[in-house]
């Protein structure tokens, strides 16, 4: 089967990662996603999540973790990739590329950086090198809000800040119940995982970046910035950048083309 969706676990330390797959080719292809997975993990969503990647099934095995299940407070992204290059050595995964979205992207930047034997190639979407005063700002904003369990507000103020307005326009039809969906029991691992944004910089660990990198940012990024993509350009050997006109932080939801650029680059030699 195409999909050959999977649900599975791995032990990190005392705790546990999940992580689903899909797709039934020879390479390797690990997904880390955003903030988000800090409300809600990738546990039994193989089929669901499986969607987008369609293009990628016969040539790659995809792979999407979920951070470990008992985030610690304190913990930090670069903990957050050494636990993601043990789950690959627990799986076996010896090789593989990387796609890495917002925080994925940071954890997928130290991964990259900390652990090259494990990477083949790295593609980094609308993230950053660091914390930079937007992201502060914006981590620091959903931090008070999760805070107060404003889940309406926490999720009407990502919503506003990730899309364009063309794609608002339709979205904002769920805003009267966007609060009810999705609302954790707990905001504890999201908190943790937002908290690490706060601290992370990896200024001077992008420079040992020596696999093939991509870029891809969208000019109106209100959370991390375009220059955030234009900096890590220039922080990392020979990568290279687009740069999505009109959209941004959503652009790789929004951008029709942007599982296609990404494969492209996959398959080069």
């Amino acid at each position: 089967m195409l999909w050959n969706a999977k649900n599975g676990r791995v032990a990190i330390g005392p705790s546990d990662m999940d992580y689903v797959s899909f797709g039934s080719g020879p390479k390797n292809l690990i997904i880390l996603p955003g903030l988000s997975d800090g409300l809600a993990t990738v546990k039994g969503k193989a089929l669901m999540l499986a969607g987008p990647y369609r293009r990628y099934c016969k040539s790659y095995t995809i792979y999407m973790f979920s951070r470990r299940s008992d985030l610690p407070e304190g913990i930090s992204i670069r903990e957050m990739a050494a636990d993601q290059a043990q789950a690959l050595q627990k799986l076996g995964i010896e090789k593989t590329s990387v796609l890495g979205v917002s925080q994925g992207g940071m954890i997928a930047q130290f991964l990259a950086a900390n652990y090259p034997e494990r990477v083949e190639k790295l593609v980094l979407a609308v993230t950053a090198p660091s914390a930079n005063p937007l992201i502060r700002d914006n981590i620091l904003t959903w931090i008070e809000l999760a805070g107060r369990r404003e889940h309406r507000k926490l999720m009407i103020d990502t919503a506003e800040k990730s899309y364009s307005e063309r794609f608002l326009r339709q979205f904002r039809m769920s805003y009267p119940v966007i609060g009810f969906v999705g609302k954790p029991k707990s905001y504890d691992r999201f908190l943790a995982n937002a908290r690490a944004i706060l601290d992370f910089d990896a200024g001077e660990a992008i420079g040992k970046i020596g696999c093939p990198t991509l870029i891809i940012g969208g000019e109106e990024d209100k959370i991390v910035g375009a220059q955030a993509s234009r900096e890590l350009q220039e922080g990392i050997p020979g990568s290279r950048l687009y740069l999505y006109p009109g959209l941004g932080h959503g652009a790789y939801e929004e951008a029709k083309d942007f599982n296609k650029r990404v494969f492209a680059f996959l398959e080069e030699p």
